[in-house]
């Protein structure tokens, strides 16, 4: 499996829309990505020029093939991904400010990390 850096120009419009197919689960069951998509994007990042960016796991060649058309295309423009180790991805990101906060996996409710 190779993991790969990938920022994308956000169709701003459409945001709210991605998100709330996050939250619902609906992305997550997309096969055979879903799970790891779903995962990459509640995690994704923003740069201050309003780049997102994530680190996104994929067996497809060309990469992100499936991803692109089922998905990414809707929401996002001007994608690109460059080759890296797993983690590294998320390590070059890790400062970055949330593209959605309110997914946070490691949000703290009521004192309990959820």
């Amino acid at each position: 499996m190779a993991h790969y850096a990938v920022s994308a120009r956000p169709r701003i419009e459409l945001l709210s829309e991605l998100e709330s197919r996050l939250e619902r689960g609906e992305i997550e069951g997309m096969e055979p990505f879903g799970r790891a998509l779903s995962r990459a994007l509640a995690d994704a990042r923003i740069r201050p020029d309003n780049t997102a960016l994530w680190e996104e796991e994929d067996y497809c060649i060309p990469p992100l093939a499936q991803e692109r058309h089922r998905l990414l295309e809707r929401y996002f423009t001007n994608i690109a991904m460059a080759p890296v180790a797993r983690g590294a991805g998320w390590r070059m990101i890790e400062h970055l400010p949330r593209l959605f906060p309110s997914l946070a996996m490691d949000k703290v409710i009521g004192g309990e990390i959820e």
